[in-house]
């Protein structure tokens, strides 16, 4: 399973949303969306 998924699992597991988890963490919103879908900027 690729870390994207476990993320999401993880939040969703939690009863986040891809805000509170962001928030809790101190990242974007955006952040939480691009590491879930695989996105990488480097």
């Amino acid at each position: 399973m690729e870390i994207g998924n476990k993320i999401k699992e993880a939040r969703n597991g939690a009863g986040l949303t891809q805000d509170q988890a962001a928030e809790k963490i101190m990242v974007s919103r955006q952040t939480i969306s691009n590491w879930e879908n695989g996105v990488s900027h480097s």
